[in-house]
């Protein structure tokens, strides 16, 4: 199963101060905006979504279809056979995708921690 980029989703409660801090750790903005209440950050290869007002939690989040750097991928497993296989395999979920049809979808699922995770295909 091909799940796509991986980043850390943080639900903040003062994006600039978060912004401020991860920047000095030594992330960089990649997208987002301070007006749309998030800010995607990356430092090398790692990804961390800054979420303010947005949802409850961090969650765990894979983006099917795309690199690192947000760039689309040839091949990749769509959203929807992820989730078929997700339920072959037992994995209950919290928001499933419409199987008919294509394009930009999501699904939630919890891990056995109740740690959310959210796989999020954008095209």
């Amino acid at each position: 199963m091909k799940l796509g980029v991986f980043s850390l989703s943080l639900s903040v409660k003062d994006l600039a101060k978060s912004k401020e801090f991860y920047g000095k750790l030594g992330f960089s903005e990649m997208g987002g905006s301070m007006e749309q209440n998030y800010l995607i950050m990356k430092n090398g290869s790692t990804l961390i979504g800054l979420f303010q007002a947005m949802f409850d939690g961090n969650m765990l989040t894979f983006n099917p279809g795309w690199d690192e750097n947000a760039k689309d991928l040839e091949e990749f497993d769509d959203v929807r056979q992820i989730q078929q296989k997700l339920k072959i395999n037992g994995i209950e979920l919290e928001k499933t995708a419409d199987e008919s049809t294509t394009g930009p979808e999501h699904i939630f699922l919890k891990d056995p921690d109740g740690n959310m995770i959210l796989i999020d295909q954008h095209r």
